[in-house]
């Protein structure tokens, strides 16, 4: 029984002697912060740039029209802007969130429910880049399988809006994908 006795006050006092983890920085928070800022920027940008995307053509068939494009043409790209509209409405709103982690690191529920609604938005958001970049590439490249040609000859500036936005939202998907880690980093060290 003293042998018990004698074992459980060391093992007491190992626990004891053993640090609680440190809470997540600030800077961590501010970077969280930081990266929430410049992922709605990038989602807001992509979305501007495809819904202000209206070019016309002339064509000449039997009398002189002109034909027009704009993304309501194309479901995808409404998916798209609707996608990244989603995002950056979250990440604006997900800012009081960052702002409150800030001055309490250790908030541990919050920063959960913020890895979950992040995961959510992130394969939202990919769902919708993916869509409009295959659209984005057949009317780029066409395609001979199915006998459509390629539009960009025609679109030169729709093309060129639709591949600028694909990449402001590939940069706010991965400025996402660095806040799930960043959050469950700073869930690891609570």
């Amino acid at each position: 029984m003293a042998e018990d006795k004698e074992k459980a006050k060391e093992n007491s006092a190992q626990e004891e002697e053993t640090p609680a983890p440190a809470p997540p920085s600030r800077g961590m928070s501010l970077v969280d912060f930081i990266l929430r800022v410049v992922a709605a920027i990038s989602t807001m940008g992509s979305a501007i740039a495809v819904m202000k995307t209206s070019r016309s053509h002339p064509s000449f068939d039997n009398s002189v029209h002109s034909t027009s494009r704009q993304y309501q043409d194309f479901p995808t790209f409404k998916f798209f802007v609707l996608s990244n509209a989603m995002a950056m409405a979250y990440l604006v709103m997900s800012l009081v969130l960052s702002i409150f982690h800030i001055f309490k690191t250790g908030a541990k529920v919050t920063r959960t429910v913020l890895v979950i609604l992040d995961t959510t938005i992130v394969c939202v958001s990919t769902g919708g880049m993916s869509a409009a970049a295959t659209i984005a590439y057949v009317a780029h490249k066409g395609s001979s399988e199915a006998n459509w040609r390629g539009i960009c000859e025609r679109y030169n500036s729709l093309c060129e809006r639709v591949s600028g936005a694909l990449v402001g939202s590939i940069l706010g998907i991965i400025a996402l994908m660095l806040l799930i880690f960043l959050n469950a980093i700073a869930l690891s060290r609570n």
